[in-house]
């Protein structure tokens, strides 16, 4: 079959003007796939992904536990028994329990021994503490009902410094404020971190996009030359970028969740021992769960829609420059 006029007339015209022949259906891309900036890209990309879950994944745990221990801390109270001259502390002690198990709201009364007091004082005054010595109070743990079942707080505390002398009820308000004020913060340094990891992923992108356009802009002349729309050119730049994008965020995400999923096993492997109670007490088992699992795959997808929209826009404000 003879070849339309347009083909036979494309390779004189290459020819001529010295330019590399552009691409077409069964030919190469106008961007080259495997090239070393494309490559370099992708792992900018993964690490900044890899970043970025990890980021997502602290918070998430970080978040998880305060809210444990809000929940934790918001369902006891304390009542303070503190010993005094010619007072009967035992007398006093009992007292508090017989109230605190009387009011309304109020599931269990517990108290604690002298010894698991000076256990409590361990970290702070070592140990062989002879308490006998100190005016170190008794401690009664209420557990109290949640939601609208819970007890009047301010009545108990009340009857307590009435009827109990030396007596005090600390309801842990300030450990919760405190709790919040700390997960509040950890929140927003994440999403600080979030923040600076999308801005370096768009600089990259649009360096590495201009780049590449200065290295094809001979192939960019030539479909300016026979026609080709600014849409046309751009298109194709990002979907090389997109690709890239989700190759990296693919990479960088994938080996975050593998990190969560080792620190999980390594976790579950521990258990029960000192370090590993401490660690789960901080940041409880190490898993995201499904919800992490989702926000990665969302940040993954994020990085690579980012990544091409960064490269569509900077190639069309340099296309501008080119018209």
């Amino acid at each position: 079959m003879e070849a339309s006029p347009s083909q036979r007339s494309e390779p004189m015209l290459v020819g001529r003007i010295g330019l590399p022949r552009p691409a077409t259906r069964a030919g190469t891309a106008i961007i080259p796939k495997n090239s070393i900036a494309g490559r370099a890209l992708t792992a900018v990309v993964a690490i900044m992904s890899f970043l970025a879950s990890l980021t997502t994944g602290a918070v998430m745990l970080v978040h998880a536990s305060a809210s444990e221990w809000q929940s934790d801390v918001a369902r006891e109270v304390t009542i303070q028994v503190r010993p005094g001259t010619g007072r009967d502390v035992e007398m006093e002690v009992r007292k508090a329990v017989d109230i605190g198990r009387a009011f309304p709201g109020v599931i269990e009364a517990r108290v604690y021994a002298k010894e698991e007091s000076a256990k409590l004082l361990e970290p702070w005054l070592g140990n062989g503490l002879r308490l006998d010595e100190l005016p170190v109070p008794r401690l009664i743990v209420l557990k109290v009902a949640s939601g609208s079942a819970g007890p009047d707080l301010p009545r108990l505390r009340k009857l307590i410094e009435a009827q109990v002398a030396g007596g005090s009820l600390d309801d842990h308000r300030g450990w919760v404020d405190h709790l919040r004020a700390m997960a509040d913060t950890a929140i927003a340094g994440g999403i600080g971190v979030l923040l600076l990891v999308f801005t370096a992923t768009v600089l990259s992108v649009t360096f590495a996009t201009r780049g590449a356009m200065a290295t094809n802009r001979p192939i960019i002349e030539v479909l300016h030359f026979v026609g080709a729309r600014n849409s046309f050119i751009a298109k194709h730049f990002q979907r090389h970028f997109l690709a890239l994008g989700l190759k990296g965020g693919l990479i960088g995400g994938g080996a975050a969740l593998l990190l969560f999923a080792v620190a999980q096993l390594i976790g579950a492997w521990t258990a029960g021992t000192a370090p590993a109670e401490e660690m789960a007490a901080l940041f409880g088992s190490f898993s995201i769960g499904l919800s992490g699992f989702f926000a990665v795959l969302g940040q993954i997808a994020l990085i690579a829609l980012v990544t091409a929209a960064t490269s569509r826009h900077t190639v069309n404000k340099t296309l501008e420059t080119i018209e």
